[in-house]
């Protein structure tokens, strides 16, 4: 579940990207080398991080479920069910049931998962309408196992969607693979993220801005705010990528505006233009041997 501001084959950078990402120990996007203000993170030791990777297999595993109904006649609700079999299961418990909505006098979020259905961009709520041949649905969802989070998303075509919209799903995705490949040859986040904002762009699409990835561990959501565009907030309180840092990275990629509006269920965000969006997500942790995705079926 993202913050509110305030998995295929990892490609290679593309080339027009490449020389922008430095390696780890060299100096930050603003040329110097002294060390940065940033915010109080807590860095995972790596026993911790073996305890999130336990959350992040049952993650991966009811996201594989829900991928399963992602076809004409099927439901969000039907798929919502298959994650909460998920975890019930492996005696995980949903994060995103019951959480508390930022909205005054709105109830809290009433489902396992996020579903957001083709112009919807994140926090969805599940319902009983047929998906249609052409729709796009982005799944979120997350689960605390043995005191530990994990948290991650796909978009899923139901059946065949125009190119465009492909070509919108594949640039999200990848972009969220380029993260992850950056995460290892970079030193501090604003340097990922200024890879996956150009990226974005030069495919002709739009990062949204107001929703923003996170910290994670013990809590779904902890310090810092991970966002995929790069900001002077992002420079002055950048995020340096060390081993025991786990973030949950989760750029989401709109076909025209950037802009959105909450509807009135105090959930469900959409783009002001009502194009379609796309939302991909995984937990990563940090390791010495370079960016480890926890929220995957096998490493």
């Amino acid at each position: 579940m993202s913050s509110h501001r305030g998995a295929s084959r990892r490609p290679s950078l593309p080339s027009f990207l490449s020389g922008l990402g430095r390696a780890p120990g060299a100096s930050g996007p603003d040329g110097s080398a002294g060390p940065r203000p940033r915010p109080m993170v807590r860095l995972k030791s790596p026993r911790e991080i073996t305890l999130m990777r336990d959350a992040g297999r049952v993650v991966a595993k009811a996201l594989a479920e829900a991928r399963k109904l992602a076809v004409p006649g099927a439901t969000t609700a039907d798929m919502d069910e298959a994650v909460a079999a998920v975890f019930r299961e492996h005696d995980a418990q949903p994060l995103f049931l019951g959480y508390p909505c930022s909205t005054k006098g709105k109830p809290p979020f009433p489902a396992v998962i996020c579903s957001s259905v083709n112009e919807h961009v994140v926090h969805g709520i599940p319902n009983k309408r047929p998906l249609r041949e052409g729709d796009v649905v982005s799944i979120d969802t997350g689960c605390k196992v043995g005191g530990w989070c994990g948290d991650s998303a796909v978009t899923l075509a139901i059946g065949a969607i125009p190119p465009d919209v492909q070509k919108l799903l594949d640039v999200t995705s990848e972009t969220l693979a380029l993260a992850i490949r950056a995460m290892g040859r970079c030193r501090y986040w604003s340097e990922v993220a200024s890879l996956m904002e150009q990226y974005v762009k030069s495919q002709g699409f739009h990062v949204i801005e107001k929703f923003v990835g996170h910290g994670i561990g013990q809590d779904m959501h902890e310090e810092p705010q991970v966002p995929n565009f790069v900001s002077k907030a992002l420079r002055k309180n950048d995020i340096r990528l060390e081993p025991g840092i786990v973030l949950a990275v989760e750029p989401m990629v709109a076909m025209g505006t950037k802009d959105v509006r909450t509807l009135d269920d105090g959930w469900t965000v959409e783009t002001k233009d009502r194009r379609p969006s796309a939302h991909f997500e995984h937990t990563i942790a940090m390791t010495p041997e370079g960016p480890r995705v926890l929220t995957l079926l096998e490493d």
